[in-house]
């Protein structure tokens, strides 16, 4: 089937400003004689005066050259002022295509690529050549000097994002001629095109989180197959402490060993309100597996789904097991666990496919649905960087693929037993899988719209609280398909056994949700708390804005890190936004270049917090060729923080603001005065961190100048500080301080020492003022929930 729609200008496109001799385009604000909203095609003999312009094959922003050498069969689509498509044409129709946009020097560049097939990871340079196959988000900034160093904070920022362009799927790479190129392509041999105009989307501005917030706006409006995180309902469970069962059990997860890890994590005084039952609970079958002989592995991912009701571990099948521990059924379970731990929501895991290996063909229990075997062929992008063994092995083994015909109903039964056995969402894995099986299916874009769609649709139906976590599916074949999911894993997995991916882990999920996290909030995995770098992880998570979970053996647990996590009601303290780099950290490689450490910031609800890690020296990022070599023994790095890194701080200063801002180290347990354009400077070892909660200064009556940081033994401890308010007159000053989250002290910056304070109407609390720093300190009494602060001043 051949699909091949010509683009071309209008006729009286051509006739604006037109000059035969001069080759030129130009898109941004100032445009003169072009309505933003066009949808026309121009090609390289317009000129329109604007920013950014491509004239004579070179493409420049203010002034600095982005592209040069861009070929002639490059095609430029105004979509706003400061945005438009980017594609090109050739001669031939295929289904898939590389085309070549134009040679990229002398800026910072930042790509987001899939270095798997399921997950991405970042890669900084300053050419062409320093851009990955698979590349999903390019970011640049052009050099302002002669040198990077001369780099001012008013160059703009240009942001190139491949798009989904019909039924065809684009991503970005470099060449070793440093060419900037975009490759097309449909998954289908049978689906072509000569033409891919609206390939790349392309904006411009001054402020990085504002480009990348109002480029996915643009594109959510213009294509309408996606939403916006901003206005997706958040599931539940977001909001509270987790378990999952994967690194406890693997597939060998049980009854018994769920029930001995709730009740761990709950005597120690951090009760976990939210559940992930991980693969190993389902009816399966694996032909690739027999049993006496020995195990060869990946052969686990060959295993198939038999039905889809849970396995004999989860349900009694004769009278003697009746006897024993297990539950008559997954209903039983469910509903037991709950009733003895006090759990909230309890998920469960299954693959997009079902399981692995997809549904067995021909059982009893799924061929309604239709399913057959094909086996997965990826892409030449994808075959450039890194294998994965999980993917190599259901290339040999095979998926039972369901019929795209049927997926609706097999979500409906599958979601619908679910619920009928009391489970309040799910995990679904393996998502990205879709787009190898593509062929004589309609491709991978259209596969995966249905796929997306049906399964949206059955979450919608049986579940209340959009109650789904999304995982290998960090291509743009889901992302952008993504219209109510609001939860996606945003990295590679936690693996507690190699201590080489522990500072990758946390610096690709904090670069990774640049882009991710205007769609979702990206899930950072689970983490085990008695591990080598579980603080690092832990900091991590309380700053990234996410859901927290771990994946402990029973019993082993690190209650003094769970504490600083999870409040004695099993709730934690989420930062509002997903946390992402600091500016100044957006060009750099804080895990290979031996120098930069790594800041992650968000806001609170009254503050801001910022977290710093020293990912140095302990691993290397895959794909990469003449590595910097870091010796882990290396000595402490140094690097500054300001509370200038955290952007929109705007939104939380409010009014009667001084300028200055309350710093506390929760490390160090030190409060500081500080401007806000002001630095300090930091220093750390290898997996080292430190949390650091600023809070803006303000002035209330009778000049008193005041703070609040929020719970001192929580990581993030403004997350605890729900809303103050000042009342008085001339003679007396009261400053009342919300917040919840009991058995800890509360603590503030104040220019002079309260004369009284009062807890919840306990009037005459105690409380503890250091001059040396202007710290307040208030105990939270146990088992309190919230808390009103009243200080009379």
């Amino acid at each position: 089937m051949l699909q091949t729609t010509v683009f071309s200008p209008s006729p009286g496109a051509l006739q604006l400003n037109h000059n035969p001799n001069r080759r030129i385009f130009s898109w941004g604000r100032g445009s003169v004689g072009v309505n933003s909203s066009t949808s026309n095609t121009w090609r390289q003999s317009l000129f329109v005066s604007a920013k950014p312009v491509l004239e004579d094959g070179v493409l420049s922003v203010n002034g600095k050259e982005v592209l040069t050498k861009v070929p002639e069969n490059v095609v430029v689509t105004p979509l706003t002022n400061s945005s438009a498509f980017v594609g090109a044409t050739s001669e031939t129709a295929t289904s898939r295509h590389v085309f070549k946009l134009g040679v990229i020097r002398d800026v910072r560049l930042l790509s987001l690529f899939r270095f798997k097939l399921w997950w991405m990871i970042p890669r900084v340079g300053n050419t062409g050549s320093d851009i990955p196959v698979e590349t999903q988000m390019l970011l640049l900034q052009a050099k302002e000097g002669p040198d990077f160093d001369a780099l001012k904070e008013a160059a703009p920022y240009i942001l190139f994002l491949p798009v989904l362009d019909g039924e065809f799927r684009s991503s970005l790479q470099g060449n070793s001629s440093n060419e900037l190129e975009f490759c097309v392509e449909s998954g289908d041999p049978a689906i072509v095109t000569s033409q891919s105009p609206k390939a790349v989307f392309v904006n411009c501005g001054n402020h990085p989180f504002d480009l990348l917030k109002e480029s996915m706006k643009i594109l959510e409006k213009h294509f309408g197959t996606f939403s916006l995180r901003e206005s997706k309902q958040m599931p539940g469970m977001l909001d509270w402490f987790g378990w999952c069962t994967w690194d406890a059990f693997y597939q060998g997860v049980n009854p018994q060993g769920i029930r001995e890890g709730l009740k761990s994590l709950s005597q120690g005084g951090t009760p976990a309100k939210f559940l992930i039952i991980d693969d190993g609970w389902q009816d399966t079958s694996n032909e690739f597996q027999i049993e006496g002989e020995p195990f060869v592995e990946g052969s686990q991912f060959g295993g198939r789904l038999n039905s889809i009701q849970e396995n004999n571990k989860f349900r009694t099948t004769t009278n003697k097991e009746a006897e024993s521990e297990t539950p008559s059924g997954l209903k039983e379970f469910v509903s037991e666990i709950k009733a003895n731990f006090g759990l909230k929501y309890v998920y469960v895991w299954h693959a997009l496919l079902g399981y692995w290996g997809g549904l067995l063909p021909n059982a009893l229990g799924t061929k309604k649905y239709n399913p057959k075997l094909r086996y997965p062929v990826q892409s030449p992008g994808n075959l450039t960087n890194m294998r994965d063994l999980a993917m190599d092995c259901m290339e040999k083994y095979g998926v039972g693929a369901i019929d795209p015909a049927k997926v609706y109903q097999f979500y409906d039964d599958l979601h619908g037993y679910l619920v009928s056995q009391n489970v309040d969402g799910v995990k679904v894995d393996v998502q990205n899988i879709l787009e190898t099986i593509s062929t004589s299916l309609g491709g991978r874009v259209s596969l995966t719209r249905q796929f997306q769609q049906a399964l949206e649709k059955s979450i919608a139906t049986h579940f209340q609280d959009n109650s789904i976590i999304c995982c290998m599916g960090q291509s743009t074949d889901s992302i952008y398909h993504s219209k109510k999911s609001a939860i996606t894993r945003a990295s590679d997995d936690y693996y507690p056994e190699n201590p080489t991916t522990q500072t990758l882990h946390v610096a690709a999920v904090a670069f990774n949700s640049i882009f991710l996290g205007e769609v979702v909030v990206p899930d950072w995995d689970m983490f085990y708390s008695r591990h080598d770098a579980a603080e690092f992880h832990a900091a991590a998570r309380a700053v990234g804005g996410c859901g927290v979970y771990v994946s402990d053996k029973p019993g082993q647990h690190d209650f003094e890190i769970l504490k600083r996590l999870v409040l004695p009601d099993g709730s934690i303290l989420r930062a509002r936004n997903p946390g992402r780099p600091s500016r100044d950290c957006l060009f750099v490689d804080p895990v290979m270049d031996g120098k930069s450490l790594l800041k992650i910031w968000n806001l609170n609800k009254c503050n801001g917090v910022i977290g710093i890690f020293n990912c140095q020296g302990a691993g290397k990022w895959p794909c990469v060729e003449n590595i910097v070599e870091v010796k882990a023994s290396a000595a402490e790095l140094s690097g500054q923080v300001s509370p200038a890194d955290i952007e929109y701080f705007e939104e939380v200063s409010g009014k009667h603001w001084t300028g200055d801002c309350a710093v506390y180290s929760f490390t160090k347990g030190c409060l500081s005065r500080l401007p806000k354009d002001k630095s300090f400077e930091v220093t750390l070892k290898l997996l080292q961190c430190d949390v650091f909660t600023v809070s803006p200064i303000k002035v209330y009556k009778q000049e008193i100048e005041f703070a609040a940081i929020g719970l001192l033994n929580m990581y993030n401890s403004g997350g605890a500080v729900e809303a103050i308010d000042c009342f008085g007159d001339e003679s007396s000053c009261e400053i009342h301080i919300k917040g919840r989250g009991g058995a800890g002290s509360f603590g503030a910056y104040s220019s002079l020492k309260p004369k009284a304070c009062s807890v919840n109407s306990i009037d005459e609390e105690e409380f503890e003022f250091r001059g040396e720093d202007n710290l307040l300190t208030v105990t939270i009494p146990p088992r309190t929930r919230s808390w009103n602060i009243i200080l009379c001043y």
